[in-house]
């Protein structure tokens, strides 16, 4: 019997409930419910081999079936997307080996191609555990914005902290001030893990950082685990508010007027 060839799969953890946006996901954006802008922009990334959406919502699961997609019913209770990937993970038989991308459910405009950046590291270098998503800040308002997390990373891609507050830090006379205004990275919450590291960081206990910043990847950096950090060009909007939904309708019909999908 030969090899089984190692898979990547592109899970998408949806759940109904929200405290900001109640049923975020069947939210229509230009007609379509966003978990649906999202299903059909994974599937439009050629390394994965399957897309599923892991959810603990039958509206949300009857939606995705309604267009031809894939879901998995996991538990109600998950503290952390993770939790969720992990079980959806379990669910569908992954291999240790395997490739498991986290594809952020309330990000409905994102470009495909970086469902590929994510995961290169991780087919690159067998021992790698994990890897994410940062993009160069060019709206000087996400900068200091605590939703928009921020990340910092060493010479070689391994990230060294993420944060809600502007990391690096300039010291008054410094920065815009000098002749060097430092580069800001926001973190865009797409990850690849390997299927057993999943496993691993999901049983880790609460690092003292994730629960002062409400972080969940902090967790790997405080148990020693490395994180590569993969510098994308595609910006992704996450939808918090009716005004982003408005926003990324806009995005969308742009980018439809310029023959592009």
């Amino acid at each position: 019997m030969g090899k089984k060839t190692r898979q990547v799969v592109g899970i998408i953890p949806s759940r109904y409930a929200s405290s900001r946006f109640p049923g975020k996901p069947l939210a229509l954006i230009a007609g379509k419910p966003m978990i649906r802008h999202v299903v059909e922009r994974a599937q439009q990334a050629q390394s994965l081999s399957k897309v599923v959406v892991a959810t603990d919502d039958k509206r949300i699961a009857e939606v995705v079936a309604s267009f031809g997609g894939e879901a998995v019913m996991t538990a109600e209770k998950h503290g952390s997307g993770s939790d969720r990937l992990a079980e959806a993970a379990g669910i569908l038989g992954l291999a240790d080996d395997d490739i498991v991308v986290n594809i952020q459910g309330d990000q409905p405009s994102f470009q495909p191609r970086v469902v590929e950046q994510v995961a290169q590291p991780l087919l690159d270098d067998p021992a790698l555990p994990m890897a994410t998503l940062v993009y160069k800040i060019v709206r000087p308002e996400e900068i200091t914005d605590p939703n928009h997390v921020k990340t910092v990373f060493d010479r070689r891609g391994r990230a060294l902290y993420f944060s809600r507050a502007t990391i690096p830090f300039t010291r008054p006379g410094h920065g815009a001030d000098a002749e060097h205004t430092p580069d800001y990275y926001k973190h865009l919450g797409f990850y690849a893990y390997r299927k057993d590291f999943l496993d691993i960081f999901v049983t880790l206990p609460e690092g003292e950082w994730e629960a002062l910043e409400k972080l969940e990847q902090l967790r790997a950096l405080e148990h020693g685990y490395p994180i590569q950090v993969v510098l994308t060009e595609y910006d992704s909007i996450e939808i918090d508010t009716e005004e982003e939904i408005r926003r990324v309708e806009a995005e969308l019909l742009a980018a439809k007027a310029g023959g592009v999908s």
